[in-house]
């Protein structure tokens, strides 16, 4: 089948996907704020007084939703693409690795903060094992960010794909947090390997 047909195919499910037609209905920049509803939901982490991180931001729904919930807290925002304003949002175009973003993180907040979240997954490759292991890679990452910056019972959340990097992932996890759980949102695709961790708690080393 060729390229050009499979995109039409994807495009013509994704609108008739029902998250897809909610988060228009609800001015939700993308579908996958539903999935940050559903784990809020479950573990109930975004306080209106929180201080949060969310690392690969752009479009912004993730940001959409947590400003909803948070009052009297700060919220930073990063992204390699552009993310257009969001009202009580911090948006710095960058790479969260970079020195420089850490440097404008710990200016921003000038504190440590209660979380940190990441939907990021890189562009598929069509090869399945690749595309699970670099998006664990960015797990991996994000999570070592999270450790520098969060408060001891600070919360970090994930996205990454199930693949021969979900043990390397959970064992950090497992070492590094007091709580850690998998979980797969009923708004994320069936046909999906994605899941999500959720992690409470830094363990003293």
């Amino acid at each position: 089948m060729k390229k050009n047909k499979i995109s039409k195919d994807w495009k013509r499910k994704h609108k008739k996907d029902q998250f897809f037609r909610q988060s228009k209905i609800e001015g939700y920049r993308s579908r996958s704020v539903f999935k940050l509803i559903e784990i809020n939901k479950k573990y109930n982490f975004l306080k209106k007084n929180s201080n949060l991180i969310d690392l690969g931001s752009s479009p912004g729904g993730w940001c959409q939703f947590a400003a909803k919930k948070i009052e009297t807290g700060k919220i930073f925002a990063v992204d390699i693409k552009d993310m257009k304003k969001i009202d009580k949002v911090k948006f710095i175009k960058g790479d969260f690795q970079e020195d420089n973003i850490l440097r404008k993180i710990e200016l921003y907040f000038n504190d440590r903060i209660d979380i940190v979240l990441s939907d990021m997954a890189t562009n598929t490759s069509g090869n399945k094992t690749l595309d699970s292991q670099r998006t664990g890679d960015l797990c991996i990452k994000a999570m070592s960010l999270s450790l520098k910056t969060l408060k001891n019972d600070g919360v970090f959340l994930s996205k990454l794909f199930m693949g021969e990097i979900f043990k390397e992932i959970n064992s950090i996890a497992k070492k590094s947090f007091k709580k850690v759980a998998i979980y797969k949102p009923s708004s994320s695709r069936k046909e999906s390997k994605e899941i999500y961790i959720f992690c409470k708690g830094i363990l003293k080393i």
